[in-house]
């Protein structure tokens, strides 16, 4: 797991395979927390999600590599106020 000192708001986390997973709002414990806009779409749309600090492999220059690919790494996202 990398440190969770290194990961800045605005960064872009990236999956395994390189795919946008989202945007950095802030490290809240041992989760990062994704900005609003990266929200997604229908029902998810408008909430904050987030992400396990476990998921990370590296933070590289302005971007946290998750060892999940994307698309995995979305069903492992929760969101604000339980399952919507």
């Amino acid at each position: 797991m990398a440190n969770a000192g290194d990961i800045r708001e605005h960064m872009e986390v990236i999956g395994a395979d390189g795919v946008h997973v989202g945007t950095v709002d802030h490290v809240d414990g041992d989760r990062i927390k994704l900005t609003k806009a990266d929200s997604g779409q229908g029902s998810h749309e408008g909430h904050h999600h987030y992400i396990s600090l476990g998921l990370v492999a590296e933070v590289e220059g302005d971007k946290v590599r998750l060892s999940a690919t994307g698309a995995n790494a979305v069903t492992f996202e929760e969101e604000e106020g339980g399952a919507g």
